[in-house]
Order: structure tokens, then sequence, then C-alpha cells
């Protein structure tokens, strides 16, 4: 699939951007807001929800359909905007579960630019109120899953900022396994944006945007690498369409209900939430900053500079072997 690949254009971005203090774009109708403490690119920095002003879980206090009338579109926690690097997701160990920068090798860990895309090329987040479980074999994949909730990325156009809540339409996923687990990619855009209207299935978006759907496909399988892994393989090699990507969110969703319901083993997952009071998770919205020690207010530091390596770009041979240069 690498021939497929065309030349996407994107501006490299600098420095990481001051994050906004709201989490949702609607005009004064959110009741979401973001406190932010610590630097980006350090292992220390969080990013924690609020639901009118008091702490909420991004991933179980937002709900998963804005209008249940309605399974294709969901709501969407933007994690990583796109052209950034930092592989910043939801910690499902920590109270709340805030926003962070994952480590590797107990540092920040970042992701590589691989020709032609500059590090993620999509808005890269999680669906809320879902999960992956790993208690058993799924059964599109055989694999179980891996305890986190499902991702997805969104093809949409606006700029985006890590902790926005925005709501997108499903258009298909890729059952992407990685490392003997499930590990879905939802591909969806953003129901703002003007494409969103004449698209309803990945199929459709061939014919305005040539090109992206194969190119992304292929960004997923060989991402990592530049960084000395493997390629990923893709269940089914393509694209399931949206019927059945739909259909594998609302299944995630009952998978999430036996968790926060305490059905089933939690695997090190944090479900403290303010929504739900009669379940064993439920902490009170108002006493949840002091319940569980977590800041009062937002204080942002100035960003730790990145490791050099990743402002570089990293190019692939036929078959997904990495360029490397001669010895000098």
């Amino acid at each position: 699939m690498l021939g497929s690949l065309i030349v996407l254009t994107a501006p490299v971005l600098a420095a990481a951007v001051s994050i906004p203090k709201r989490a949702n774009d609607g005009a004064g109708s959110s009741p979401y807001s973001l406190r932010t403490v610590g630097a980006r690119n350090t292992l220390d920095w969080r990013v924690w929800l609020e639901k009118n002003g008091q702490p909420a879980s991004f991933w179980h206090d937002v709900p998963l359909y804005p209008d249940e009338k309605n399974k294709q579109i969901v709501n969407f926690v933007v994690e990583v905007p796109r052209w950034e690097d930092a592989k910043i997701e939801i910690r499902r160990q920590e109270p709340l579960n805030p926003i962070f920068h994952d480590d590797r090798n107990d540092l920040p860990r970042f992701v590589e630019s691989v020709w032609p895309h500059k590090s993620y090329p999509f808005h890269y987040g999680s669906i809320p109120q879902t999960w992956e479980s790993p208690n058993f074999n799924h059964s599109f994949t055989g694999f179980p899953g891996d305890n986190d909730p499902m991702d997805l990325f969104d093809i949409g156009q606006d700029l985006g900022y890590t902790g926005q809540i925005k709501q997108v339409k499903i258009l298909g996923a890729l059952a992407v396994n990685d490392g003997d687990e499930t590990d879905w990619k939802v591909l969806a855009i953003d129901i703002k944006d003007p494409l969103a209207a004449l698209v309803n299935d990945y199929l459709d978006v061939e014919r305005y945007r040539p090109g992206t759907i194969a190119a992304y496909r292929d960004w997923w399988t060989y991402y990592k690498v530049a960084r000395g892994d493997d390629v990923i393989p893709i269940v089914g090699e393509w694209y399931q369409d949206a019927k059945n990507a739909t259909a594998v969110v609302a299944e995630s969703h009952t998978f999430w209900w036996d968790l926060v319901k305490g059905n089933v083993d939690t695997n090190t997952i944090n479900y403290n939430q303010t929504s739900y009071a009669d379940f064993k998770g439920y902490a009170d919205p108002s006493k949840a900053t002091a319940t569980f020690k977590i800041p009062s207010k937002s204080n942002v530091l100035p960003a730790e500079p990145k490791p050099s390596r990743f402002s570089d770009w990293y190019y692939l041979y036929a078959g997904a072997k990495l360029v490397t240069l001669p010895k000098k």
C-alpha cells in the first residue's frame, strides 16, 4: 500500500500552542472547560475536564451520543491535534482520567514524522463511554482489546486543540492489531466541516479528497517503523464501512457499561466519575477537587523543548523499510 501515498503538505509547528480554557466550540452552550497544570512535553503535565466548573472524567462523564436517535454521530475527545507529535492521551489509572503525556523508556513519548506526513496528519483522540475490553477475544479481530477507550481520527479541517470535545460523524474504521491487541481506529469527520454533509461512508471521501483514505490507512501501518518497530497489521486489510463501524462503537459502549457498573475486571482502570450517583466510582462533583487532590485551578508553565530528532522527517523504502544514511 505504500506506493499509493501522495504528498500532503502541512505547516511545521514550531512549538506547542497554549490550551484554550474551553473544551467545546458551542457558542456559550457547553458545560465543559479545562483545568491545565504543568508544562507541555513533561510527564507531570495534566489536563482535567471540568463540567460546570467542577472536575469530571473525559472518559466516563462525557456522553457517547449527543443524540441517542442518531448513532452515527458521537462525541469525540481530541487528544492530539493535527500536525502535533506529542503522544498525548487519557490516563486510565488516575482518578477522573486526565489527559497526560505518555512515556517511552521513562521519557515523554513523541511520534516520528514519516514522509510525506508531518506527525499526526489528522486529529486523534478517543470516544467517551467506550471500552476495548481485554477480557475476551473480540469476534472480528480474534484478539483481546487494549483496555482503553476506542480511538478515533477526525479528518475535518478545523485547527483543534487538546481537550476539545466535538461532535463527529462516523465514516468507517480500521481494525488495527497492535501487539496482538484489538485497537480499532474509527474514521470520522467533524459535523461542522463543509464536507460532512456530503459524505456518509469512507467510500464517499475519495470523491472530494482523493488519496487521503489510502494515505491514512498506510500511516497507521507504518508510523512506528521509524522508532524500530514492525509494520502494524490491519485485520481485513482495509476499512470497515460506516454501518459496521457504528455497530462496533455501540458494542464497545455496552462493554463500558459493564465496566463502570463493576460487573467485570477493571484492569487497572480508574472509573471514578461525577455523573452517575448509583455507580461504585461516583464522586460528588462539588467535592471532587478535594477528594482526588486535584489542583483547584490551572497553572500553565512554559513548554519544555522536545528532542531534536522529532523535528526531522523519516523515509521508507518500498516494503516499509526505514531509509538510513551510510556511515561516514
